[in-house]
């Protein structure tokens, strides 16, 4: 059985309310600002219903994460827990890559969720060049950011994420007398197909919990508190998301969702709070995005830093200057420029809920494997792993009906990511790592 603390209890710094705050924050990020609309497009009076439904899959994975965090507390997180269960091989390799292009796409989707929240202070119906330049905008400012004090930012994050929550609470609580029940209605819902592809589609806005377990080595009492730190972290998002998506599904005509889908949440305030609830909601799109993308950015950039060490990437990103990982700034900043200004919100949000979706399989597949080592429910690990798999598949196929381009680039993403291993490990490395964690 694998060491589940191999370090002292004083050297962990991290207590129970403090892990939560670290998967709490890591979603609720750029992410519920961005999709809740895409959800209420598909799914109409059944938006509640599809946060539910990706939330489920979310609470099974996270009880896969909780197990294996406590069997194998490691920094490397996702790629350890591929690496126990099935040694270190293509499949690992590739999902490092995976993970890493699944990150610019989140960043992606923040920038343009927050060019889409800060296009509303220059008219709803301003110009395109307008709308790429504050998407460049977005990434820009925390990339600079990076480069002079990051640290000053990591520092705030706590508060950050108190700020959002609260912005949220109070949207919530001052908008439930304003619910109109009746568009909540089973007769205004989409089909089930259509409810269970939203719930997909907007998957990406639960990642983030996963970070707990990169924390894991500092968490205080892990045994104990791990597990309650992912399940009160899942539960609570999932909780607020579903009173997210019943105060907009109640407050926002069906017939304008459509014209307002990009920046809904802050005209779902409005009814309730009047303008003044739409720019608060806005400003806290605003500097949510830029808070997740600054965390983001810097958190990709030390992945790379940290795979360029170990040999997976080129070793041109194991460059640091003053403790920041340059060439992996600089490159994320600049990859996530092109996807973002390239791609549409739909394509974004699809391709990075695919892609997590991947990952959590491998990840719920892998607390199968290793159910007797962790003492993990092997049935309720499985019933995870095939719930991510079905889910994908329900995803892909209504994206490749509706919109085939944007399974085109999730495709791109998976075979790049195959490709890059197997030539790069093989031609470069001449083999496969051996277990870095």
């Amino acid at each position: 059985m694998p060491a589940a603390n191999s370090h002292r209890e004083n050297g962990r710094a991290i207590g129970l309310w403090g892990a939560v705050s670290i998967g709490v924050g890591g979603m609720v990020g750029g992410g519920i600002f961005a999709v809740l609309g895409e959800a209420m497009a598909l799914s109409h009076g059944a938006t509640p219903a599809a946060f539910l439904v990706g939330g489920v899959i979310a609470l099974l994975t996270a009880v896969a994460y909780a197990k294996l965090s406590v069997a194998y507390p490691s920094q490397g997180g996702t790629v350890a827990f591929i690496d126990a269960a099935f040694g270190s091989n293509l499949l690992s390799g590739s999902l490092n890559l995976m993970l890493w292009l699944s990150y610019l796409v989140t960043i992606a989707l923040y920038a343009t969720a927050f060019a889409s929240y800060a296009g509303t202070f220059f008219g709803r119906h301003h110009g395109v060049l307008l709308e790429h330049g504050l998407i460049s905008f977005a990434i820009i400012l925390p990339t600079v950011v990076n480069l002079v004090s990051a640290a000053l930012v990591s520092r705030s994050e706590t508060l950050v994420v108190a700020i959002k929550v609260v912005l949220l609470a109070i949207v919530i609580v001052f908008s439930a007398s304003h619910v109109s029940v009746a568009r909540l209605a089973p007769g205004h819902w989409g089909d089930p197909l259509s409810v269970i592809s939203a719930g997909m589609i907007i998957f990406v806005a639960y990642e983030g919990f996963e970070l707990i377990a990169n924390s894991a080595e500092d968490i205080r009492q892990p045994a104990r508190n791990l597990p309650r730190a992912f399940l009160i972290a899942v539960a609570s998002v999932v909780l607020l998301y579903v009173l997210i998506a019943v105060i907009a599904v109640g407050t926002v005509p069906e017939a304008q969702v459509m014209a307002v889908r990009d920046y809904v949440l802050a005209v779902a305030a409005e009814p309730a709070l009047g303008r003044a609830g739409f720019v608060l909601v806005a400003l806290a799109a605003l500097l949510a995005t830029l808070s997740a993308i600054n965390a983001t950015l810097y958190g990709n950039a030390r992945l790379g830093y940290v795979l360029a060490r170990d040999g997976v990437l080129p070793s041109r990103f194991d460059v640091e200057r003053h403790g920041l990982p340059l060439t992996g700034v600089l490159a994320t900043a600049a990859l996530s420029l092109v996807l973002a200004n390239m791609i549409d919100l739909t394509d974004i949000a699809i391709i990075g809920s695919a892609s997590f979706l991947l990952v959590f399989a491998l990840v719920n597949a892998a607390a199968c494997r290793l159910a007797e080592p962790i003492q993990g429910p092997r049935w309720l690990h499985a019933l995870g792993g095939v719930l991510c798999v079905a889910a994908l598949v329900v995803l892909i196929g209504h994206t490749w009906r509706s919109n085939p381009a944007g399974v085109a680039v999730f495709a791109g993403f998976v075979l790049i990511s195959a490709l890059f291993e197997f030539v790069y490990g093989r031609g470069v490395r001449g083999h496969f790592l051996k277990r870095r964690y």
